[in-house]
């Protein structure tokens, strides 16, 4: 697959898969109603649903559905952790696709990253289904080239636009996969525990 500039990136995306980096673990990107592929590219299991990911938290709440005091939960985490590597769990709205979460379960995860790259590329395209670039049960790739020979048909941002969009940015992934924690109507439970303690 041939490397893209960011607008070339945010329109294949609108097709086909994308990858990019975020400060966990490398990502692969559908459309959230396109999420079958990500399934079919990494033979993973209906039973594990996709992670909504988007360039802020306004971009994700319309798929998520809950009362005035809950989102005020909500926000107040968020506010404290986000953009970073914490996926919530919340009561989905309707407007979830159903290849987001195969099993129905009636909740989506979703996350703001904190990498520049994958902030531009979500602001250009909107949230997309994300999920590690790597088949299901194998370790995470990390490098493009690794995922390039794993995953030719892959779109992957032109090394030059990496560059410019990381300029300033010194922080490097964690390699961890994010902490994930579900609201249960009251409270957070951890689901997977990386780098952040709630």
């Amino acid at each position: 697959m041939p490397q893209l500039n960011l607008t070339e990136l945010a329109a294949y995306v609108q097709t086909g898969i994308i990858s990019f980096p975020t400060d966990t673990v490398a990502a692969v990107a559908a459309r959230p109603q396109q999420g079958q592929l990500l399934y079919d590219l990494k033979q993973r299991s209906p039973e594990k649903p996709l992670i909504l990911m988007a360039a802020t938290a306004a971009d994700l709440w319309p798929y998520t559905n809950g009362q005035p005091q809950e989102q005020a939960c909500w926000t107040e985490v968020i506010t404290t952790y986000w953009p970073g590597p914490l996926t919530l769990v919340l009561p989905a709205s309707n407007k979830l696709p159903a290849a987001m979460n195969p099993m129905q379960t009636g909740t989506i995860g979703i996350r703001v990253p904190n990498h520049p790259v994958a902030r531009a590329i979500l602001a250009a395209t909107g949230p997309l289904a994300t999920t590690s670039a790597n088949r299901s049960g194998e370790p995470a790739l990390t490098a493009p080239n690794e995922i390039e020979a794993a995953f030719p048909q892959v779109g992957l941002l032109q090394e030059t636009v990496l560059t410019e969009l990381m300029a300033g940015y010194t922080a490097q992934a964690s390699g961890v996969a994010s902490t994930v924690v579900q609201w249960t109507g009251t409270d957070w439970q951890t689901l997977r525990q990386g780098t952040i303690h709630l």
